[in-house]
């Protein structure tokens, strides 16, 4: 388990899947020029507790400090996607999926 409590499993599933950026499509099998550009582990729903192959992402650094704790929908909109043409409809299938049934944290108990 990394630091941010993400299974080994699910880390090895994630980095196989997100060989790019979730959001800008910046490739990570390339040597970086940039830090900027280094792919970072992201929650596409910020939620730490929800911790899943359909929550766990990884997207490179400028876009998760861009990110930060916003809403997905809200980011989108954001200066930042505006001017780099990330929109609902260019990010990942993954992302996509998110915007139209968000992850929740499994509950055994609710009906």
């Amino acid at each position: 388990m990394n630091r941010w409590n993400i299974p080994d499993w699910l880390e090895r599933e994630i980095i196989e899947r997100d060989r790019s950026c979730v959001y800008c499509g910046i490739d990570f099998m390339t040597k970086s020029e940039s830090r900027m550009s280094t792919p970072s582990w992201e929650h596409i729903v910020n939620d730490a507790q929800i911790v899943s192959r359909e929550n766990i992402a990884r997207c490179c650094i400028s876009c998760n400090a861009s990110k930060g704790a916003k809403d997905l929908i809200v980011w989108l909109d954001s200066n930042y996607c505006k001017k780099r043409g990330i929109t609902k409809d260019s990010v990942a299938s993954i992302v996509r999926k998110a915007l139209d049934f968000p992850p929740k944290i499994y509950d055994p108990f609710s009906s």
